[in-house]
Order: structure tokens, then sequence, then C-alpha cells
């Protein structure tokens, strides 16, 4: 331990303490907090250090700011002096709590009754309080600086402080803390499930219908089985649950009958959880489509013949099943459970505490934290950074959600990186060993196994998550929106402070462009053009093109024979071994499809054909040929792998596959080449000109102004909005519910997609009073068919009233300067090229090389749905894999490659 970690001893207080602290009160350097102030007790400004650190957190008693021993020199505003309250705490286990589950966990929640254990409430924190005084001459701990630091008791030593300092030490000991007023303790917030509007009024069918009291005579009416049974509260009709991926669950017979039945008797209450307390009912309601209550339950339920005060839970509750799938779902494979891990310590071995769903952003800034570019720009240049911030470096958290000043964004970056490569935040105690590593589901060592001092990065999700309806929140996050979210606040910074020297900012690492290549069928004439950049490739999982069909399907027939028999749990040996002998070293009976990788990537650059393309060459519509090709190829390469998607009945669900992910990675093949021999390029303008554009979007019988209705009930089924269900609608030409609902998931994160929809014409009329900010569907797909993109179009909407006619020939003559044409006509306005750099900002923020990758990390995600479950990250360093289970980080001994979320790969060049 160093000497600025260890505690300064406490001194008696002299006469000339009193006298120091005396004068700095007088010059205004101590308040008292109210409630409603931010009082930075919890952690430093500067690194992870908090309380429970070897050296203790100074807390000034002026501004209310944390500082580690290490850190005090950089409080700018004790400079001139300052009095600090020391905190010193340390952990001691609490003796098991009575109320504790014996079987661990049974709700997705923590800190509650029935969820998973918090540090309050494994561990009695004993604390440790004492006054430090400041000299002026900007020193601190160990003597940096020059001013001397000093400490005396407190409260002991109480009756002889002014009474002022004393009100500022206790207000400051019993506040809540800015960190404890952020942080959601949940790591699935915990919500109070909804009154049914149907309860109320509950509409029955008077058929008589008696069920007996006695739970063996419960079977489903369409399939026999006994398991997972629920009772229409309408009708007294008892059907199976849905089916789950691998065959279990049930036929689905009570959602049937809601169906059959016209969809008259929404309420259903599942056998097996009825007591006096309650039992699981579920809404088949579109609107509704969720776990409700039902606070006539009883007398529903009597009106039946079921007496809930005699009966006794027999199955398990729909949120002990989830925590029951979460905790099996992938966990035994993708955090390894079970698994005796060697743990890692030291530089880029850090794991970051979960914050209550947080996992998502650890797993991220895992993966940044890997690249040299960012260890270097906020890593070997924290101090400089530090030492540049202003006086009151946590202002930028407390004031409004307009995007933060550069000083909070690179302190609070600097900050968790440097954090994470210090090694300070992942040392292990001595007895330390693997078993301390075992990983298991997200009950598992919340604390993180005896990490010596932890790293949380509190202040950094408050940041950037700040003003966003998502990330502010304490609900699980998808990581690939997060990543993308993350890029975009590192570019909207990094360019008011420019690039470091040459250096490429941050989010341009990951920046590419696709070129367009669209041929018309009638007259075989291309055009190409580029399209914005993006920064993640999205690829969809082709599960035609799986190498072992025939085992999938053989998988399959066990499956339904089992179920047709009733007794799922019923596998030989044999299979078992048939099943899993390929797929070592994952060994389980299910079997999975297996798609390659380049599979993937074939099908996203595969040619399609398009409809109703309008040529410049030859009036009217026709067929087009369509393909994409990389412009360039970024120094980081993000793949998603699309693993969600919505199955016949609506249900978001997750694709049961493995993909065949290369450690290698040639993307050569796939580089745009732009005109080629031959080839003839479509006119710029269209026959005629502009004139005959604008004739050329007259609307076609396949283009629609007006949302097809059936379509718009399917997607509103579904559970989603109703503008952006009309959009999509409209967007694909009314061609089916499918179409819709890909392009509604395809365009959800757009800036004006739940805005109003205009009927046609009308947008024109109301763009110059909205600013554009939301423009006919149908007359923006039409432009986009001239090959233009649709921010491009947009923009040409905006600038022109929204007329169809003249934002064609606005497109048309800005083909040259397309990029600082939208810029401007967004508001954006020329934006300065980093310094350092040659050319436009937009020339110089992007990079290119050759095609050829490695495997960097990968981020998996556990559970079946993105709003729940659980991230992972594993990373290679050093050789080797590396798995980052927020605070746990351990060796990989089963890195689960073929069942990754978002893959990072470098450039070999």
């Amino acid at each position: 331990m160093s000497q600025s970690q260890q505690p300064v001893p406490t001194l008696e207080l002299t006469e000339s303490i009193l006298d120091a602290i005396r004068a700095i009160m007088r010059g205004g350097g101590i308040r008292v907090p109210s409630t409603h102030d931010k009082v930075y007790k919890d952690e430093d400004m500067f690194s992870f250090d908090t309380p429970l650190s070897a050296g203790g957190l100074y807390v000034n008693l002026k501004t209310w700011q944390g500082f580690g021993a290490e850190s005090i020199a950089l409080d700018k505003a004790g400079a001139d002096g300052a009095v600090y309250l020391r905190q010193i705490w340390r952990r001691v286990p609490r003796a098991p709590a009575e109320d504790a589950p014996a079987e661990g966990a049974t709700r997705l929640a923590i800190g509650i009754a029935g969820g998973f254990m918090t540090d309050a409430q494994k561990y009695e924190l004993v604390k440790e309080h004492a006054l430090a005084v400041r000299g002026p001459g900007g020193g601190g701990g160990g003597g940096r600086g020059g001013g001397a630091l000093v400490v005396v008791p407190y409260p002991d030593a109480g009756d002889r402080l002014p009474t002022l300092v004393c009100q500022a030490a206790d207000a400051v000991i019993t506040h809540q803390g800015a960190a404890e007023q952020a942080e959601v303790a949940s790591w699935e917030a915990e919500q109070e499930l909804p009154v049914s509007k149907y309860a109320e009024n509950l509409p029955v069918e008077d058929n008589g219908v008696r069920i007996s009291n006695d739970p063996s005579s419960w079977k489903c009416a369409d399939s026999g089985v006994t398991e997972n049974l629920w009772l229409n509260l309408s009708t007294g009709y008892i059907g199976s649950g849905r089916r789950n991926w691998d065959g279990s669950g049930g036929s689905g017979a009570a959602l049937k009958h809601y169906e059959e039945t016209g969809r008259k008797y929404p309420l259903a209450v599942k056998l097996g959880t009825i007591t006096a307390q309650g039992a699981d009912v579920y809404s088949y309601a579109p609107e509704e489509d969720c776990m409700v209550r039902d606070p006539k339950l009883a007398e529903h339920l009597h009106r039946l013949g079921i007496d809930a005060m005699s009966l006794q839970r027999t199955d398990k509750t729909m949120a002990e099943l989830e925590v029951e799938l979460n905790k099996s779902y992938d966990f035994s494979k993708i955090t390894e459970a079970g698994k005796k891990l060697t743990p890692l310590q030291g530089p880029g071995y850090t794991g970051l505490k979960n914050l209550g769903n947080s996992c998502y952003m650890n797993s991220c800034l895992q993966l940044l934290g890997v690249l040299p570019e960012v260890a270097q720009r906020y890593g070997a240049e924290a101090q400089q950074i530090f030492h540049e911030a202003p006086a009151d470096p946590s202002s930028d958290f407390r004031t409004q959600a307009s995007p933060a000043p550069r000083s909070a964004w690179r302190d609070c970056m600097a900050k968790v990186v440097s954090g994470m490569l210090s090694g300070k935040y992942s040392q292990l105690p001595e007895e330390a060993s693997a078993s301390d590593m075992e990983v298991s589901p997200p009950s598992a060592e919340v604390s993180g196994g005896g990490i010596v001092e932890e790293a949380a990065p509190r202040m950094f999700r408050q940041l950037v998550g700040r003003g966003h309806a998502e990330f502010s929140t304490g609900r699980q996050q998808d990581a690939v929106e997060y990543m993308q979210h993350l890029l975009q606040l590192l570019e909207r910074n990094e360019r008011r402070v420019g690039a470091d020297g040459a250096a490429l900012p941050t989010h341009s690492l990951f920046q590419f462009k696709c070129e367009d290549r669209q041929e018309c069928m009638r007259t075989n004439m291309v055009r190409y053009r580029e399209g914005a950049k993006e920064n993640v490739l999205s690829l969809k999982i082709p599960l035609e093109a799986a190498t072992n069909k025939a085992e999938v399907e053989a998988y399959k027939e066990r499956v339904s024979k089992k179920q047709k028999v009733g007794d799922a749990a019923q596998t030989s040996a044999a299979e078992d071994e048939e099943a899993s002998s390929a797929h070592a070293p994952f060994a389980a009976s299910e079997v999975r499809p297996a798609v390659p990788l380049s599979a993937c990537l074939e099908t996203f650059f595969a040619p399609e054909m398009v409809a109703n393309f309008i040529s410049t060459a030859v009036p009217g519509r026709g067929m087009a040929s369509k393909r994409q090709r990389l412009a360039n190829f970024p120094r980081y390469l993000l793949v998603q792998l699309k693993r969600y998607y919505v199955d016949e009945s609506w249900q978001p669900k997750k694709l049961e596959v493995e993909v065949d992910v290369p450690d290698k990675l040639d993307l050569t093949a796939f580089r745009a080449q732009g005109l080629q021999p031959g080839e003839s390029l479509l006119p710029e303008e269209p026959v005629g000109g502009a004139a005959d554009a604008a004739a050329a979007l007259a609307p076609s019988p396949a283009v629609a102004s007006v949302p097809d209705e059936a379509i718009v009930a399917q997607l509103l089924d579904m559970g989603l909005s109703l503008n952006g269900s009309k959009k999509a609608a409209l967007a694909t030409g009314n061609a089916s519910s499918e179409a819709a609902m890909e392009w509604y998931f395809e365009h959800s994160t757009d800036a004006d997609f739940d805005s109003p929809v205009m009927e046609a014409g009308a947008a024109a009329a109301a763009a110059p009073a909205t600013g554009g900010a939301s423009f006919d569907p149908a007359t923006v797909q039409e432009l986009c068919g001239f090959g233009f993109t649709e921010e491009q179009v947009k923009a040409a909407l905006k600038s022109t009233g929204g007329a169809a006619d003249r934002a064609a020939d606005w497109l048309f003559s800005h083909a040259d300067d397309m990029d600082a044409a939208v810029a401007a006509a967004n508001g954006a306005g020329a934006v300065a090229a980093p310094a350092g750099s040659a050319g436009g900002a937009d020339d110089a923020a992007i990079d290119d090389g050759e095609g050829k990758y490695t495997l960097v990390g990968f981020i998996s995600h556990v559970g079946r749905s993105l709003g729940s479950g659980h991230y992972v990250a594993h990373i290679k360093r050093e050789g080797r894999w590396v798995i980052y289970d927020d605070l746990k980080v351990a060796a990989s001994e089963a890195t689960p490659l073929r069942l990754g979320y978002l893959y990072l790969y470098r450039r070999d060049d």
C-alpha cells in the first residue's frame, strides 16, 4: 500500500488548528447541505475511491465534493484552505437473515424479499469519521503541493468545534448521498402490476361450468397435460400455456380459446398458483397483453366453484419461472457457471460494479476499454485532464439536460478508463482462490467476490444517461443501442476539443459507409451512391443456411414425441450424447441450428429486387436490382447478430441459434468497386428534368396514402405504438404486416418516429411550421427510390417545405455536395476539422485500410428478452480469452464464441 493510501493519523485538536478552522469558516468555507443538495460522499470525483478505500474519502464541507487520499490535491476549491469530513468504512459480515430464501432468489430483483441480496444485506458498515483541515498552498495528502493536511477526531472533539462546523459535518454524515439518490437498487426494476380494466365488470359466459378444488383433477381440455394450466375466468375453460422454444410449456390452448371465443374473455388465472393471497393472472387483451392484477379474483373464482382460501400453491409463479429461466438459460454457457475460473487482477483486468441493471453499460465499457486509442486518450492523459478540470467538476451533473461541457465529459471518461486500466480496483485479498470466482447466475457475489476496492461508474452512468428516455432509467437496455449512444456522445464531445494531434476521434474508428448499387432492369443502367455513416454492421441470421439441419430436425422430432406422451423429461443417455457431441464444449440435450457467420455476411451483401423503381433513364416504374458493398473498412468493426424477432403470434422472441464466428475475418470481397467497365450510369437528372421527376412521384397502385387498418391493428396487437404502426404501413405500401413490422423495428430509433402521421400532401403545409419534423412516409419512400438515403430525402423535404417535386430537384442539384447540404438543412452548419487533420471534418472522420480483421472481443446477452436478462463481455487479452461479468474478471475456460450478440473486430493493418 502506498504512503498516500494509508490513512492520515489523527492528532489532538489544538488551538492553532481551531484558528485555521475559524479562518476558513469566516471566508465562507463551511456550508450546511439541505436535503435536496447533491453531496458526493460516496465516491471520489476523479477516481473510484470510496469511504471503503484504505485512505478513506474526504468530503469538502463547502462544495460537498468527495476526494480520495490520492486526489485531494486536485480539489481546487480547497487550494486556499478547506475543512473536510473524512470517512473510513469497514465491512463486517452479517448473519444470514431469517427470512432469506433457502433455495436462492425467487424474484428478478435486488434488495427485496425473495430477490438477490445486496451488500447492505450481506454486510454491516462500521463507520469512522474525522475532520481534516487543509492549509492554504494547494497541498493535499502526502504533503504534495505545500498545504498540510491535519486530521482530528470527530465527533470526539465536537464540544470544542464551532457549531456551524458540527452542523455541516453531521448533515453530510446523515445525508443520503448523490450516488444513493441516483442509483436504482433492483436488477430488474420492480413495478406493481397494473389492474386489468376487465376485472371490475368481467364479461362472463353463463354455461354452468364448475371447477373442482382438487388440483389432481385439473387438465388441459385440448391436450390433457396437467402442467402449466390456465383457467379462463369468464368461461371456465382450462388450457395449457404457450409453448416454449424447446417444446415445453404447453400447447397454447388457453390463448387459442381466447381467440376462438371472439376475443371477448381475456382474463386467465394460472391454476396451481392460487392461494388466499392471490394468484398469477394474465390478460390476453391486445391493449394489456401482460400479467395483471384482478382485485375481484376471489369472487371470480367462487363463481366457478373454486375456494381460494382452501388452496395451496402447487405450481411455480411466472416470476419464479422467469428467474429460473434466466438462471439456467445460457448462463451455464455464457457466464461459464460452475467452472473453477482463475481470477485475474492488475491493469486491464478491472471489473465494474453492477449498479442495478447496468451490465449492458459495463460490457460496452469493457469493450471500449481494450482499445489502445481509448487507453491513450483517456487513460494515459488522465492526470493532465484532471488538472485541467474546473473548480467544480460536479457542476455538469446538476444542471440542465443540455449537452455536457467538455470538461465533465473528459473528466468522466478519464475517470472510468484510468480506473479500469490502473489495476487498483481489481486487487483480490490474499486468500482469494479460483473457487471465489465460480461464476453463477445474478445471485452470485453481488459484491464482487471479495474485491478489495470496487470500480462503480455511477457518475458516468448519470452523465451518459442524462436526458435520454431509456438510459436515464434503471431498466435493462440493449447493449448495441447503448454502444451507439455512447459513440454518438463521443462524437459530439470530441468534436468540441478536436482530436489529439493527428489521432482520429474515437467514434470515427468505427465508422463506415455502404456503397449502394442500383441497376435498372429495363435499361441495365446503374447508379452508385454512398449512404450515411454507420458504426454497427447489423446482420440477419439465415436459419436456412444452418449446417446441421438433420440434427436439428431429429432433435425437434424427439421433443415432439416427448410432448405428445407428456413426458418432456425422459431422454435417453444415448440421445443426450448424440445431441451434444457436435457442440462441445457445451454438453446439452438441446440442439440448435448452427449458422456460419459467412452466411450472415452473404445475406447482407446479396442483391435484392426492388419493385416500383423510378428510373431517370426511362419514364414510369419498373424493377431494379440493389446490392450493398462497404465503401471503407474501419479500424474497428462492430458486428451485431440480430437474435430477436417477432413470431407469428406477435410475441418478441429470441432466435435459438448458434453462429460459427471466426477469429479471422476477411471482407475483401465486399469492398466497393464503383463503376465497372461496361457499365453505364443512369442520368443524374430524370429525362425531362425535375418536372418528369415530380410526375413520376404520382402515387402508383402499390403506394398507399392511407394506412391499412388491418395491418395497423395487427401491429397494435403486438403492443407497438399507433403512430409508428401507421408509418410502417405507409412506408411499406400496405404490403403486409410482416413487412410493416420489419420497417417498424428498423426505424424505431428515428427522432420523428412516433410523431403524428399526416395525410398525404398535408406534410408540405405543415413542414414550415414544424421544422420538417414529420413527412409523409410514402413521399419519403418514393424519393428514396431515386437512390437517396432517408436522411437526405428528409433534408430535401425540410428545405423545400415538404413539396415532393421541389425536393426531387433539390436532391439532384446537390448530388455533388450532399453531406454539406444535408448538414446545412439540418441546421448543423459547417463543422471545423479536428486539429491536425486535413480536409473537412467529414473527410477526416473516416478511416480505411485492408479488409482483414481479427476478433478482439464480444458481448453476449443471457435471457429471453432484451428488456431483462444479463450481459457479459469476453475479451482476448495477452493471447487468452477473459470473461468480464460485472465485477468478476477471470480467465475464460469455455468461451461462448457462438452465442455472442455484438462482436468487435480490429483491422489487421
